[in-house]
Order: structure tokens, then C-alpha cells, then sequence
């Protein structure tokens, strides 16, 4: 293990979240004025007035999911104590770190962070985007905002993701036991992994997400030896354009159709609890899955502060310090 002998500052990016259902309307116009998820001809000229309208009209569809935690997203929470863990663990190590927060589309945005990085006077930096699987529109889209606005002459360090790192899959699978531990028996309920969808065109164009939520999912399954029964569906669809399938909503339709009476959602592409857990599953599949004539519906929690998961963030960071990074634990790129 190589460690760094300089302070050292580790950005960690998460998409954000709207902290109040004022700020929701507001947070998705940020969302889709972003040219890696919205990219079109003309899209210069048309995205902003496409971004107003999109967001205007799904403000109106979420708010519910919203009002079910409180008026706000947790999203910003969670990842500040997952900065906060993810210090103490590297400052026991024996690291001088400093880990701040990057939102992608709400506060604390990136420019944030960068203010205090230099407030914090770091010698050399790791970015660790949030997201175990890399995709352009998330952590691409997360890299390409710090290269517009970080103009520093250190070293920039980025893992660009980490779903084959070890303590990853040791903190997923602890999570996945917790959740089927509350079943009467462990191994009849029907595992179902939920992973955030993306547009069809953007796999189509090289994205390596879909291949890497799918090895997400095996790896989990292989590591855990659960018996149960498995499927991955994706969920968090916007548009009308094609999108990765099958919907979870689909999936739980197909389910109760076989008569599937216990499901296990495993919410696979995400780090922390969020809208898209605590509202769209917790809430929302689950009054679905009970209309449907399933029994027994369970959720595994978001990774969040988990000591597995921290040590896992822990991991990542030392290794970017490494001469060589193994490829059967983590993916290291310089950023420019």
C-alpha cells in the first residue's frame, strides 16, 4: 500500500437533490439542461426551452414521491456523512485528507467544492464519483463539469469506477442479507436488482453501464451464494424515447402474474438512500406490489455510512496512490 505524504483532498460527487419541494422544479431544469443527458441537433438553441418544459412537467409527477420524505431529498445528507466517515477512516490510516461533497445539480454544487478545496489547501486530488458503474451521463457527466471549472496545477486523480472493487461487494452483500433476513425463509423470496435506467442511444454509442450493472449483478450473486431466484430490471425512466428495460414496475407485474407472492428489491446503482429508493421503491412499488397480490415486499437499504462501504471508499482512495491498480478491483484514470 502506497500512502501519500501530502494533504490530499477526495471530492466525491453524487447527482443532488432538491431539499425542499420548492427547489424540485428548479433541480430537474439543472438535470436536463445538462448536455450529456440531453443532446440533440440545434440542442444549443433548444435544450433550455426542452429543459423548462420537461422539468416543469415532471415537478408535478415527482412532488408525491418527494412529500412521502419529509418535502426534500436525503440524497445530500447521507453523501456529507459518507464524507465526513470516509476522513475519520483515512485520518486513522494515517492520511491528511480532506473529503468534500460535489453536486451535480444542486447545492452544494461543484464550484462548492472547489472553493473549499482551496480553502483547504490540498497538494494533490482524487475524484471518487458516487456511482459504482460508470456511465457518460452520471460520471462523465460529473468528470466534464470539474474540467470546466478546476484549473489547478496538481495532480487529479480519478476512479471512474469501482463495482469490481472487493469491500464493494462485501458492503452490497451485507445489505442484500440484512433484507432477506426479515423473511420468514431467506431464500424464497425473489431477488430483484433495480438499477437507474439510461437511454438505449446512450449504450448504443459505447456506454459501458448496462455491461456493468449486469457483472454488478452476477458478482453480487456469486459472492453472496443466495439459492433464490433472480432478475435485473431498471426504473427512473424520463421521456419518450427508449430506454433500458425491463421497467421494475413491469417486472412486478410479470411476478404476480407467476404468482410470485415475496420479492426482494436490491436497489444495484445506487450508494445512499434517496428518492429513487425511499420514494420510488419503498413507497411506490411497494403499494404496487401489495395491489398486485404480492405478500411480502422488502427493500435493502442504501450502502449510505455502512463501515463496509466506507472502508470500500477508503480502499479506492489509497489505491489511486498506487503504482499499479489491479483491474480486478477498481479503474484509475488521470484527469487532465
Amino acid at each position: 500500500m502506497v500512502k501519500p505524504t501530502r494533504r490530499v483532498g477526495v471530492v466525491l460527487f453524487q447527482l443532488g437533490g432538491p431539499d425542499t419541494l420548492e427547489a424540485i422544479e428548479p433541480f430537474l431544469f439543472n438535470l436536463f439542461c445538462d448536455p450529456d443527458i440531453i443532446d440533440f441537433p440545434f440542442a444549443r438553441i433548444g435544450r433550455k426551452p426542452l429543459a423548462k418544459l420537461i422539468s416543469t412537467t415532471r415537478a408535478k409527477k415527482v412532488q408525491h414521491h418527494y412529500s412521502v420524505l419529509g418535502g426534500g431529498s436525503p440524497i445530500r445528507r447521507f453523501t456529507e456523512q459518507q464524507a465526513r466517515a470516509l476522513q475519520l477512516k483515512l485520518t486513522g490510516l494515517g492520511i491528511d485528507a480532506r473529503c468534500f461533497v460535489a453536486m451535480r445539480y444542486w447545492h452544494p454544487f461543484t464550484a462548492e467544492a472547489i472553493e473549499q478545496l482551496h480553502a483547504a489547501d490540498c497538494d494533490e486530488v482524487v475524484l471518487l464519483p458516487l456511482y459504482p458503474q460508470y456511465s457518460s451521463t452520471t460520471t462523465g457527466s460529473s468528470l466534464n463539469e470539474w474540467r470546466r471549472l478546476f484549473h489547478d496545477d496538481v495532480p487529479v486523480y480519478c476512479i471512474d469506477s469501482f463495482y469490481r472493487n472487493g469491500l464493494y461487494q462485501e458492503a452490497l452483500v451485507e445489505k442484500i442479507d440484512d433484507a432477506l433476513a426479515r423473511f420468514d425463509d431467506p431464500y424464497k423470496p425473489e431477488l430483484i436488482f433495480s438499477a437507474h435506467s439510461v437511454p438505449v442511444a446512450t449504450v448504443e454509442r459505447g456506454d459501458p453501464y448496462q455491461q456493468q450493472i449486469e457483472e454488478t449483478v452476477e458478482l453480487a450473486m456469486q459472492r453472496g451464494r443466495w439459492r433464490n431466484r433472480y432478475r435485473l430490471c431498471y426504473q427512473s425512466k424520463v421521456g419518450a424515447s427508449k430506454w433500458l428495460q425491463p421497467t421494475l414496475r413491469s417486472t412486478l407485474r410479470d411476478l404476480a402474474a407467476q404468482d410470485v407472492k415475496e420479492v426482494c428489491v436490491i436497489p444495484i446503482s445506487f450508494v445512499s438512500d434517496h428518492v429513487e429508493t425511499l420514494g420510488e421503491i419503498d413507497h411506490g412499488a411497494r403499494e404496487q406490489a401489495k395491489a398486485l397480490g404480492i405478500e411480502r415486499f422488502e427493500m435493502a437499504a442504501g450502502l449510505n455510512d455502512s463501515p463496509r462501504f466506507i472502508a470500500a471508499l477508503a480502499d479506492l482512495v489509497i489505491g489511486a496512490f498506487s503504482e499499479s491498480v489491479s483491474d480486478e478491483t477498481d479503474q484509475l484514470v488521470a484527469v487532465d
